[in-house]
């Protein structure tokens, strides 16, 4: 079973930087995709950003576009967040998730198959 641990959260002031990281292991060859998705209190799971093990490809949700970057090393069967011109609005626990199937819907929670306990991002003003 493939397990995912991230790491990486904080506190920090609102215009700052964080980046995360999750640290997967097991079977991880089974995995196509990685993503990041956030929830803040009284609001629904969000995907954030994804990155494909294989090709690199990336995916991000429109309100980080330029602000955040996702990456992967493979070697280490590493994924990371750096998140930058952090705001208020970025205040949520992140988690980690991966996939084992293909396809065109990255952004839906629900085709993720193995997810990290969170890490809680808090961006002060």
């Amino acid at each position: 079973q493939v397990q995912l641990v991230e790491s990486g959260g904080g506190l920090v002031q609102a215009g700052g930087s964080l980046r995360l990281s999750c640290a997967a292991s097991g079977p991880t060859f089974s995995t196509y995709t990685m993503a990041w998705f956030r929830q803040a209190p009284g609001k629904e799971r969000e995907f954030v950003a994804a990155i494909t093990w294989g090709r690199g490809t990336t995916y991000y949700t429109d309100s980080v576009k330029g602000r955040f970057t996702v990456s992967r090393d493979n070697a280490k069967n590493t994924v990371y967040l750096q998140m930058n011109s952090l705001n208020a609005e970025d205040t949520a626990v992140y988690y980690c998730a991966a996939r084992t199937v293909t396809g065109g819907r990255i952004w839906y929670r629900y085709e993720y198959d193995y997810w990290g306990q969170g890490t809680q991002v808090t961006v002060s003003s």
